[in-house]
């Protein structure tokens, strides 16, 4: 799953600023075949190199994804009873969290390729979802890859993907609930620095 998860973030993170009248489709397909082109030929991308990682996160990871939304969505309705500041150490560590999950594991990309499915939406929509499978090498069986966008105004902006027929936010939304549940916002932020803290200590050794 960690392996997935990293192949479908990093297309988002390796790619130039998207053009507001890219249709949804195209830029899967632009951002998909640049992470491909990228990790081949860096090797610091493919050993997972977070530093790396990170300085693409906060150049080019932003204008593709709607990160607020994301996050709100995972947090659900306890999301409008979190404090500013409080909303803004939950995207942070959200951030953080799906970061290492992908960063440690981005060298399975490399031998990959993407295969789009044909587009079901209507030019008018606000929302679509587009469609593609991961072609793994050597014949194995194709892993599902879908991606939720939302029409904004410097073009459109990825908020949810599906694998293997799970949507990532809904997975974290029942984790995130539970935790509130048991300890509150502040409990939930807590369990989160603690997740990153450990990754990253696990990440030195």
């Amino acid at each position: 799953m960690k392996r997935l998860f990293a192949f479908l973030f990093a297309a988002l993170m390796l790619a130039p600023a998207v053009q507001a009248a890219e249709a949804p489709d195209v830029l899967i397909r632009r951002l998909s075949t640049e992470m491909i082109d990228r990790i081949r030929a860096d090797e610091q991308l493919q050993s997972g190199n977070l530093a790396r990682m990170s300085e693409l996160v906060d150049s080019v990871l932003m204008p593709h994804v709607n990160f607020q939304r994301m996050t709100a969505l995972a947090v659900g309705r306890n999301w409008r009873g979190a404090s500013p500041e409080q909303q803004k150490q939950l995207m942070t560590e959200f951030r953080a969290l799906l970061l290492r999950t992908y960063a440690g594991a981005l060298a399975s990309a490399k031998d990959q390729s993407v295969r789009m499915k044909p587009m079901r939406a209507d030019p008018a929509d606000k929302e679509v979802i587009v469609r593609s499978e991961v072609v793994q090498p050597r014949g194995g069986e194709p892993i599902q890859l879908d991606y939720r966008l939302e029409k904004a105004g410097d073009g459109w902006k990825v908020f949810d993907v599906n694998v293997l027929g799970v949507w990532l936010v809904q997975t974290y939304r029942s984790q995130f609930a539970q935790e509130v549940s048991a300890n509150g916002i502040d409990g939930l932020i807590r369990s989160l620095v603690e997740k990153n803290r450990s990754a990253g200590a696990a990440g030195t050794r």
